[in-house]
């Protein structure tokens, strides 16, 4: 009998996102094969701190991982394989699937490190997540690439773009969101100059450059997109809003905020459409193992890219799984073939040549 998988699930982070990056971990944890992989839970707190390795058993239950009184810390070693400093555990693990959502862990930060231990890991690397996180710079790619999308400005203080100058380019109403974020976290609709200053005061707490966004009068349309030089996309989902518009509360809060339609009604044409274009911007922003990128269609049929998530969430009512397991790839297989796709970027990697 071969020898499981060890595979360690990264998780908390220091992110506004850290409350899903928790429950995506539980889910994950729960679908994997135990047969297959052997499962370690690395969390981080939201100072930054990574607490030691524990069981799936010893799972947190609580919202947000803290450290106060834990005196023992890890952290991964160089070049070490997969292998941690100070902790108890003796064999490096064979494979890390960060679920980290957000800056400092989706934002090529930790791509970086686990680049830097050798090790395997499932998702984008270093280049894709960092251009895939910055949605000014994933805009300005999407753009040179022919892929469409809706107009928008940038600003790096409260002051560098008025109201006036924003609502004279873009119109009302305006979105306001942090560039380097997720789950609609410091997003704001805006209509007033009032609602505009507060806007950019709420987004400036969480980035230090803000996108100002036209607003697209559009059904929302979420496709997944799964593998590496080759991938392939999922049938399409719609999320439909029953509030202002999709915000945080909306997605993890309130029950009743919004529903998923999947598949979404849409015809043939228009789905071939959307999956041609969620693989280019997936290749495009040189994306790798998974990523959902988000639409909107207009009532005139038109298709806008709003943008990649390079870590969609994985709880239990995300749109990444779920639509996969409308494409007839079921949750638990899904989480193998992520941890069989990075193991064959690692393994291609592996025959580089580092010197002359």
């Amino acid at each position: 009998m071969s020898r499981k998988i060890r595979v360690a699930i990264l998780f908390g982070g220091k992110s506004a996102e850290h409350e899903v990056s928790v429950r995506s971990a539980r889910n994950i944890a729960e679908a994997l094969d135990r047969s297959k992989y052997e499962v370690t839970l690395i969390g981080i707190t939201k100072s930054g701190a990574w607490l030691p390795p524990r069981r799936v058993s010893g799972l947190i239950g609580t919202r947000v991982l803290r450290s106060k009184k834990e005196r023992a810390l890890v952290a991964l070693a160089p070049e070490g394989k997969g292998a941690l400093i100070g902790s108890q555990e003796g064999r490096p693990f064979d494979v890390v699937f960060p679920v980290l959502h957000g800056p400092f862990g989706e934002d090529g930060t930790v791509q970086g490190l686990l680049r830097l231990a050798n090790v395997p890991f499932v998702g984008a690397g270093v280049l894709g997540s960092a251009v895939g996180m910055d949605k000014d710079v994933m805009k300005r790619l999407l753009r040179e690439a022919g892929i469409p999308i809706g107009k928008f400005l940038v600003a790096r203080s409260a002051r560098e773009v008025s109201f006036a100058v924003a609502k004279k380019k873009l119109g009302l109403p305006l979105f306001i969101k942090p560039a380097n974020l997720g789950s609609s976290v410091g997003v704001s609709k805006v209509r007033t100059a009032s609602e505009y200053a507060k806007a950019l005061r709420e987004a400036l707490r969480y980035d230090t450059k803000v996108i100002i966004e036209a607003f697209i009068k559009g059904r929302e349309i979420e496709c997944s997109v799964l593998g590496n030089e080759e991938p392939i996309a999922s049938v399409p989902g719609e999320i439909v809003v029953h509030s202002e518009f999709y915000s945080y509360e909306t997605k993890y809060i309130d029950e009743n905020g919004a529903s998923l339609e999947i598949p979404a009604q849409l015809p043939k044409p228009i789905v071939r459409k959307i999956q041609e274009l969620a693989i280019k911007t997936f290749k495009t922003l040189a994306c790798e193992g998974m990523g959902r990128v988000d639409f909107f269609l207009t009532p005139s049929g038109k298709l806008y890219v709003n943008e990649i998530n390079t870590i969609p969430g994985f709880t239990n009512i995300s749109m990444y799984p779920k639509l996969w397991e409308a494409s007839g790839i079921p949750y638990s297989k899904l989480i193998n073939k992520l941890i069989a796709l990075a193991i064959e970027r690692f393994e291609k990697q592996q025959r580089l040549k580092t010197s002359r």
